[in-house]
């Protein structure tokens, strides 16, 4: 029961929290592609390079897959089967499993107008808007930035979609273009900075990384790292994705890094699911605060 409990809040403050960091750049390892990367002094060869990583970008509606779950909480890895469902522009959905009998001990899902958190074991759940998660509201994050990082694409804070003519918002970082052929995509926006990594001869995104820097309470940092691009239709799709999280250190609190995995197998674009969840009368609504301040000590 206390390894569940650990399971269900460490994946619940990584997936609160996910929005609002940087991390420094790790290796990847390049799979062969034949996208010609940008010239270093060409302003339209660098905005065809972003529209061409943002034509990467699924077009089913639907995703759903088998999901293996694994959070570390600084001490331990803790893992999970579970499933991942996600249906374009209404919800990304993530249930966690009890291993062999498959019944579910949590869900979490994200909405256009809410988060939802159901814990089964202990027969509570958490929903708000998120404008009342404190976190998310000073970020300006949306459901449409979750989304984004879980799709493996390319997004402006606050925007539903990337378009065509949001290109020049973006920069080529082109400092290793003519050295290795690696690019880097980047977006500013007041205290944020959002990079997707590039490796050479890579035609994928391989790492999302956001930063968030205050005056007063130092730098959070977010890395999400993609592998195992499997065939999904007619593009490719992440099969392998990680997360890491550090927070600095504030006062008394010290800095906290936390680390989840999520590997798919299985990948199916089937739409015969409902896309939102209503918890039973039997649960009980407990405060974000009350959730957070849990989950921030497990």
């Amino acid at each position: 029961m206390k390894t569940t409990k650990i399971l269900l809040a460490g994946m619940t403050a990584l997936l609160l929290a996910s929005c609002g960091t940087h991390k420094t750049l790790m290796e990847q390892k390049p799979t062969p592609g034949d996208t010609p990367r940008p010239a270093a002094d060409s302003t339209s060869h660098k905005l065809s390079y972003v529209q061409h990583i943002s034509d990467k970008a699924l077009y089913q509606k639907n995703v759903v897959s088998n999901l293996t779950f694994t959070v570390n909480n600084g001490r331990k890895d803790i893992t999970v089967p579970g499933i991942l469902r996600m249906r374009k522009d209404e919800v990304v959905r993530l249930q966690l499993l009890i291993p062999i009998l498959k019944s579910e001990i949590g869900r979490i899902e994200f909405t256009k107008d809410y988060v939802l958190f159901i814990d089964r074991i202990h027969k509570q759940y958490v929903k708000a808007g998120y404008n009342d998660v404190a976190f998310l509201r000073d970020n300006g994050i949306s459901f449409y930035t979750l989304q984004a990082l879980f799709w493996n694409q390319l997004f402006i804070p606050r925007q539903q979609r990337v378009s065509e003519a949001d290109m020049s918002q973006f920069s080529v970082d082109t400092h290793r273009l003519e050295v290795d052929g690696s690019a880097k995509i980047v977006l500013r926006d007041g205290k944020m900075t959002y990079k997707w990594v590039i490796p050479a001869l890579w035609d994928q995104i391989a790492h999302t990384a956001v930063s968030y820097t205050s005056p007063t309470h130092g730098t959070s940092e977010l890395s999400w790292f993609y592998e195992d691009f499997r065939p999904f239709g007619s593009k490719q799709f992440p099969a392998s994705q990680s997360v890491e999280i550090h927070t600095p250190a504030i006062g008394q609190r010290p800095a906290k890094t936390l680390k989840a995995s999520f590997e798919l197998d299985g990948f199916s674009d089937a739409g015969d699911w409902e896309p939102f969840t209503t918890p039973s009368d039997k649960y009980k609504k407990v405060s974000v605060e009350e959730i957070l301040g849990k989950l921030m000590n497990f």
